[in-house]
């Protein structure tokens, strides 16, 4: 396949979907490029993924997910077994990969599930919940809450992305409302205002660092320091094909590749970061389909991942 079959085959996925994750997007995406191509050799094999991983990340969407369920994605696939190591017939060991691409894929598409119930005991009647723009996550765990007559207030911050120009969190609250749940907008400026309103935050991530922290979309920083001011506890809800082993300690160590949209002439695309980075210190619990974790506890998980 070439690359430009490559970009449109992930770019229809996302676009088809407002409730695809872009990481999930890309597992699909190099599941379909491992079937549907031909090798010769195991490091041709990997080499081919690596190629596909990077047309995906050039395609002009956020990364900060897509970078970490990739390298997972290849971590999973390749692991070393006697059965493969003892293989010549390449059939066979792509046969081998991509069942075990399919297993990890399933078991990602399981996960929004899994944190719902991990967290929704948290969600009790008569509470005031800020959350951060639209979280996939946090609309589940929400979902699941309100089915079970459970009543609660959401407050959703605006969050207007500057590189789609749309109001996230206003469709959020679309979404909501269609569920019977009480939500309100809430300007982004008004996150102080709010936040001695409500009894505490749940917060999607876009990916979970190895410190414990989370990069977020833009504005996640400054509620999770309004929280921490107030007393506030501060959830996040993820997935952890999201957990990433890189260690920022403040905002300039994140990518730039992470905070920046490039166009194919290596220019910027947005005139202002995409996201923000948010500390361990000020994050009280982190709800994954691995269990609920206090931030220390990433490091150990992901050790276990890879």
């Amino acid at each position: 396949m070439d690359n430009a079959q490559i970009e449109r085959y992930f770019l229809n996925i996302v676009n088809n979907d407002n409730n695809m994750s872009y990481g999930i997007a890309a597992i699909k995406t190099l599941l379909m490029v491992l079937e549907k191509t031909t090798f010769v050799t195991i490091q041709e094999l990997i080499n081919t993924i690596k190629s596909a991983i990077k047309v995906i990340k050039e395609s002009g969407k956020p990364i900060t997910s897509i970078s970490s369920s990739c390298e997972l994605f290849m971590c999973f696939i390749t692991i070393s077994s006697p059965k493969i190591d003892e293989m010549y017939d390449m059939e066979e060991v792509k046969k081998i990969m991509t069942n075990r691409g399919q297993s990890f894929l399933r078991k990602l598409l399981a996960s929004r599930e899994v944190i719902a119930k991990n967290s929704v005991d948290f969600i009790t009647d008569g509470c005031r919940i800020l959350t951060i723009g639209r979280s996939r996550v946090v609309y589940e765990a929400l979902k699941l809450a309100a089915s079970k007559n459970k009543h609660f207030r959401v407050y959703v911050t605006m969050s207007m992305s500057s590189f789609k120009n749309e109001n996230e969190g206003e469709m959020m609250v679309q979404d909501l409302k269609q569920l019977n749940i009480d939500a309100s907008l809430v300007l982004d400026a008004a996150i102080g205002y709010t936040m001695e309103s409500i009894d505490f935050v749940f917060s999607g991530a876009e990916g979970v660092m190895e410190n414990g922290g989370i990069i977020n979309r833009i504005g996640t920083f400054t509620a999770a320091l309004c929280a921490s001011e107030m007393n506030k506890p501060f959830y996040v809800l993820t997935e952890s094909f999201k957990f990433s082993r890189i260690y920022p300690l403040n905002q300039r160590d994140i990518p730039s590749t992470y905070k920046f949209i490039q166009n194919r002439n290596g220019e910027k695309a947005n005139i202002h970061p995409l996201v923000d980075f948010t500390p361990p210190l000020f994050i009280t619990l982190i709800f994954t389909d691995l269990g609920i974790l206090t931030p220390s506890a990433v490091s150990d998980e992901l050790i276990k991942l890879y």
